[in-house]
C-alpha cells in the first residue's frame, strides 16, 4: 500500500529472517499505513482495536501530565485531607489555599485517575490508589524523589548520548564509582542520610517479600551486602532470631543502622560491618549473602568484580540471594525495561539484566544453579538464588 513511512528492509528475505518476523513487518506496514488507520477507525469490527489503540499512545503522550497530578496531590497533601472523609470542592479550597477553579481541576484529574472518588454534590473522597497512598507514606516519598529524574529526562536524547550532567547522579554519592575507585565521598554530609532514608523507606515490603519467598529456617549465617539502614538485617533478626545477622556496608550508612536498629531493639541481634565491598575484606563464612536492590546499581565489570569478591567470602555450598527489578520479568515489563532503565542512564550507572544476563555473571564468578523465586511484588524487586559451588 502506497502512504506507509516504514520501508521493507533489504534484509527481510535473507535466511536469517524467520517466518514470524516476516509477518511481524507485513503486519507493522499494513498498521503504519494511514489509509489502513481511516479504515480501521470506521469498519465496526476494528473500530475498537483502533480506539485502544490511540487511547494507549495518548496515555504515554500524557504520563509526565499524571505524574505530576499526583505530585501536585502529594505537595498539597491532599490524600490526608481526604482520608477524614468526604468534602466539598470549596472546603477543599481552603484547605489547599487554591482557588475554587484550580482545585477543581485538581481533584477532577485526580478522579480520572483513581486517586480520588466524586461524589454527589461536587464532594470528593479518597479513590482506591488515593487510599493506597495512604496505606504507604513511602510512595510519596519516591514521588517527590522523581523530581530529579523528570528533571533529567527533560532532553531524553541528550541524555542517552551522554551529554548531561544529571541530578539524579549527583543524589546518589556512589554513582560514578568503580572497583579500585577510594570510597566516594560526598560534599554535602546530608547526601548519604538523603538516599538511606529513601531507600529504607521502600525496603519494608521487599523484606517481607523476601523472607516470605526464602525461608530463613535452617540458615547459619547470613550476610547482606550494601544493607543500607539495616531494615532487611532487622526483619531477618526479627523473624528468625538463631540466624546470625550480618550487615555490611559504607562507613557514613552504618551509622545511620546503628541509629536505627538501636531504636528498634535490634540493634543487639545484627553484626555490623563497615567497609567498602569493592575494596575491603568482606566478612567471611556466610552461608547465604544477599544483595538488595545493590547490582542493578553497577555495570557488568563492576558486578562480576563484587560476585567474584563475595564468592571468595562464602562457605562452599552457601546460597547468593539478589532481589532487584529484572528486564524481561513477566508482569511488570514496562518497570524493569522502560522506567529502570532510563532511571539508571540519569542516574549515570547500572543496567537492568534479564535472568540469563544474570546466568551469565553468576556463573563467571563461580556459582551456579541459578534460578528465580516467587515474588508477591516483582515490580519492586524480582527474587533470583544461586548456589557457591
Amino acid at each position: 500500500m502506497s502512504g506507509s513511512n516504514l520501508p521493507v528492509p533489504a534484509a527481510l528475505g535473507a535466511a536469517s529472517v524467520t517466518v514470524t518476523e516476516m509477518l511481524r513487518q507485513g503486519r507493522n506496514l499494513l498498521i503504519s499505513n494511514p489509509s489502513f488507520q481511516r479504515w480501521a477507525a470506521s469498519f465496526p469490527l476494528t473500530r475498537l482495536i483502533a480506539e485502544r489503540q490511540s487511547a494507549a499512545l495518548f496515555d504515554i503522550c500524557s504520563g509526565f501530565v499524571y505524574s505530576q497530578v499526583l505530585l501536585a496531590c502529594v505537595r498539597l497533601d491532599l490524600f490526608a485531607k481526604l482520608a477524614e472523609g468526604p468534602k466539598p470542592c470549596a472546603s477543599l479550597a481552603d484547605e489547599l489555599e487554591l482557588s475554587i477553579d484550580a482545585t477543581q481541576r485538581l481533584l477532577r484529574a485526580a478522579a480520572a485517575l483513581n486517586l480520588a472518588n466524586e461524589l454527589s454534590g461536587e464532594r470528593y473522597t479518597l479513590g482506591d490508589l488515593g487510599a493506597a497512598m495512604i496505606a504507604d507514606p513511602s510512595i510519596g516519598a519516591f514521588v517527590e524523589h522523581h523530581s530529579l529524574l523528570y528533571s533529567d529526562l527533560n532532553d531524553p536524547v541528550a541524555l542517552l548520548r551522554g551529554n548531561v550532567s544529571t541530578k539524579l547522579a549527583a543524589f546518589w554519592p556512589y554513582a560514578s564509582q568503580k572497583p579500585g575507585d577510594p570510597p566516594p565521598v560526598a560534599a554535602d554530609p546530608q547526601a548519604y542520610a538523603r538516599y538511606s532514608e529513601l531507600m529504607a523507606q521502600s525496603q519494608v515490603l521487599i523484606a517481607e517479600d523476601i523472607l516470605d519467598a526464602f525461608a530463613p529456617t535452617g540458615r547459619r549465617r547470613w550476610l547482606d551486602v550494601g544493607g543500607g539502614e539495616g531494615v532487611f538485617v532487622g526483619a531477618l533478626a526479627e523473624l528468625a532470631p538463631e540466624v546470625e545477622a550480618n550487615l555490611f556496608d559504607l562507613p557514613q550508612v552504618t551509622v545511620r543502622a546503628r541509629a536505627s536498629l538501636q531504636k528498634r531493639g535490634m540493634l543487639s541481634r545484627v553484626t555490623i560491618h563497615e567497609g567498602d565491598f569493592f575494596s575491603d575484606p568482606l566478612p567471611q563464612g556466610a552461608d547465604v549473602v544477599s544483595l538488595i536492590r545493590v547490582l542493578h546499581d553497577h555495570d557488568d565489570d563492576s558486578a562480576r568484580a563484587l560476585l567474584t569478591r563475595i564468592h571468595a567470602a562464602m562457605e562452599p555450598g552457601g546460597t547468593l540471594l539478589i532481589a532487584e527489578p529484572m528486564a524481561g520479568a513477566r508482569g511488570p515489563e514496562r518497570v524493569g525495561d522502560a522506567y529502570f532503565n532510563f532511571y539508571l542512564l540519569a542516574m549515570g550507572h547500572g543496567r537492568i539484566r534479564n535472568m540469563a544476563e544474570f546466568t551469565t555473571l553468576l556463573e563467571g564468578a563461580g556459582f551456579g544453579e541459578v534460578r528465580a523465586l516467587a515474588s508477591r511484588r516483582p515490580m519492586l524487586a524480582n527474587i533470583l538464588v544461586a548456589q557457591r559451588m
